[in-house]
């Protein structure tokens, strides 16, 4: 079974392509090698590998630029899906699509379901709905899988890493650091994320799915727990949201579960302490 995957050298993409290697014939392609915008390209490169699957984990994540690239969050998030869905029903492949838990507005103040109502509170988030929408709509083999906070080995090639190798650079820089303490969300490992969305696809599941690491913790509870792993202690406090004065609104609470999984992820710290040792940052 042919699967193409959409942003392979990303953090989600790279450990798909590890954790199918040997299964699959994996056809893993980058933004190098595929400009999912240019719908001419995207249909011409995807009719010719002929995919049973494509998986897309290409997204303009930087969450505060896109309150100013409006144009560039719609026409990465949102047109350029709305291609690949068209494209996929076409081939009758199954367009497998990733998006976040910033579609809600964490006034919920419980974990989301897959069937609670959507309101996200900036661009990002909307221009992710709604490339979830075109998903659900232009092509009837999909699954859309929602997940947050994740970190992968590789890093976000969008952010330029990830949010714990952030932590540990400040902490051996000397510098103090400041992290919000009312943002609740699962952090997820990209390796177990990547891992559960191959087990859905073999158990043949289509719809919508939230998977996370299981759990929740605020920013400044991850923040902490990786240096006490680490057994470092920075110049760690916490922040409110006003204070940090991001340029986009996030919700207080976004943590997703899932009334449909029949299994869990590991829970949060387990997954973290794995990424530590897998990094070299933590003797085994």
């Amino acid at each position: 079974m042919r699967v193409v995957i959409i942003g392979a050298n990303g953090q989600l993409g790279t450990d798909l392509v590890r954790v199918l290697r040997g299964r699959e014939t994996v056809v893993p392609l980058t933004h190098y090698e595929l400009e999912v915008c240019d719908f001419a390209r995207t249909r011409e490169v995807l009719t010719q590998a002929r995919p049973k699957i494509v998986v897309n984990t290409a997204a303009f994540v930087q969450v505060d630029r896109c309150e100013d690239e409006v144009e560039r969050s719609f026409r990465v998030n949102t047109y350029a899906v709305r291609n690949l869905a068209r494209i996929c029903q076409e081939l009758g492949s199954l367009l497998v699509h990733l998006s976040t838990d910033y579609v809600f507005d964490g006034e919920k103040h419980e974990p989301y379901l897959e069937d609670d109502i959507p309101h996200p509170l900036n661009v990002y988030g909307v221009s992710k709905l709604a490339g979830e929408y075109f998903v659900r709509t232009l092509c009837e083999r999909h699954l859309v899988v929602r997940s947050s906070g994740l970190y992968g080995l590789a890093g976000s090639s969008g952010k330029g890493g990830n949010f714990i190798e952030t932590m540990i650079h400040l902490a051996r820089e000397k510098k103090p650091i400041r992290v919000v303490d009312d943002q609740v969300l699962a952090p997820t490992h990209a390796k177990d994320l990547a891992e559960a969305i191959v087990r859905l696809i073999a158990s043949r599941s289509l719809g919508l799915y939230h998977v996370t690491n299981n759990g929740e913790c605020s920013w400044y509870e991850f923040a902490r727990t990786i240096f006490t792993l680490l057994g470092l202690t920075p110049d760690l406090s916490p922040i409110t949201t006003r204070e940090f004065a991001a340029r986009a609104l996030r919700p207080a609470y976004s943590v997703l579960r899932s009334a449909k999984l029949v299994w869990r992820l590991h829970p949060w710290p387990q997954a973290l302490e794995e990424y530590l040792k897998e990094k070299g940052h933590l003797q085994v």
